[in-house]
């Protein structure tokens, strides 16, 4: 079977991920990332020698990275007339307009949980839906922060059941390299409830969820505080041990030194993985709890990086490349190395 094809709209915090995610499948291959600037991630493209090809995104922005010393190997149109499937991380609401182009030229394509779900057919979580992305044409993923909840649900979904669920996120304000966002010294509330509740209630059928959601004005990774009533007693132990049976989840102790969001951060760094990312979410041993027949615990969001997997899961539905969810999820974590 040939491989299939992949190309990546969009070269940021989450497009380079991506395309480096995707380029470590053996059953797919990357043809090549979109962009209009020579920003950071596309400088870096440059000096690491160009390990795969750009494309200039929008009509003219060839000349501007071309100025800047950075090889333009075509247009959007002729990455688009290279492909199967686009991954697009542009920007919120650009997504939408890339559609029209993918629709003329014929190429599927996944969007990231920043844009309006009405750009696709099918809300995809990879180990929660996969059945349901299987030959959809354009599929939407999650947030990073409802990717990684509805892991840590569904590990107890699937164990006993869940019939209810009451988070609260406390939420970074902006990615680490981000200097446009001021919030210091204050915790900033939404309304009740969350957009990660709602958008949960969509992915998992039969689930009641709510939630409430504080900025905080830290940078590495979200802090998420769950409840969930589960549909039969289950003890401490019990919930534990479903956490760790469950893929892209990373059980941690306290008493081992991850006491932190940062030491989660920092875990990676010592791992030595690329950009110090995680594409399990953290979840700590002895935060997780009884009240009363609930269960109660708290996971770290890496944000940068949690919904990679997910998404390239959405690349094996859409193109039906495996049948089955399970299957597909763990031939990408095989390949990501998780």
């Amino acid at each position: 079977m040939s491989k299939v094809k992949v190309g990546v709209a969009g070269y940021g915090v989450i497009g380079n991920r991506l395309a480096a995610g995707v380029a470590l499948q053996g059953d797919m291959e990357l043809v090549g990332v979109a962009d209009i600037a020579p920003t950071l991630p596309v400088r870096a493209l440059k000096e690491r020698g160009m390990p795969f090809k750009l494309f200039a995104a929008v009509p003219g922005s060839e000349r501007t990275l071309e100025d800047a010393g950075i090889p333009v190997s075509g247009s959007f149109d002729d990455l688009l007339g290279e492909v199967d499937i686009m991954l697009d991380s542009a920007p919120g609401g650009i997504g939408a307009k890339n559609k029209e182009k993918y629709v003329a030229a014929g190429v599927k394509a996944v969007f990231q949980g920043g844009e309006a779900a009405e750009v696709a057919d099918v809300f995809f979580h990879g180990t929660v839906n996969y059945e349901k992305g299987l030959g959809v044409d354009y599929l939407k993923l999650t947030s990073c922060n409802t990717t990684g909840l509805i892991r840590a649900v569904d590990a107890i979904h699937k164990a006993v059941g869940v019939s209810k669920t009451f988070i609260t996120i406390i939420r970074r304000v902006a990615d680490p390299g981000d200097t446009h966002r001021g919030l210091t010294n204050v915790l900033q509330v939404e309304p009740i409830p969350n957009h990660q509740a709602v958008d949960l209630m969509n992915i998992m059928d039969g689930v009641d969820a709510t939630g409430l959601l504080v900025h905080t004005p830290v940078t590495h990774g979200h802090i998420i505080t769950i409840s969930a009533s589960p549909k039969a007693k289950m003890s401490v132990d019990e919930a534990i041990a479903a956490f760790k049976a469950y893929p892209r989840i990373k059980v941690v102790r306290i008493d081992e030194g991850f006491n932190s969001n940062s030491s989660l951060f920092q875990w990676a760094r010592y791992m030595e993985y690329p950009r110090g990312d995680m594409y399990e979410i953290g979840l700590w041993e002895e935060m997780v709890g009884l009240s009363g027949d609930d269960i109660v615990f708290g996971i770290n969001i890496p944000q940068e990086s949690v919904t990679i997997p997910e998404t390239i899961d959405a690349i094996r539905a859409s193109m039906e490349m495996q049948g089955k969810g399970p299957e597909a999820v763990a031939a990408t974590d095989g390949y990501l190395g998780i």
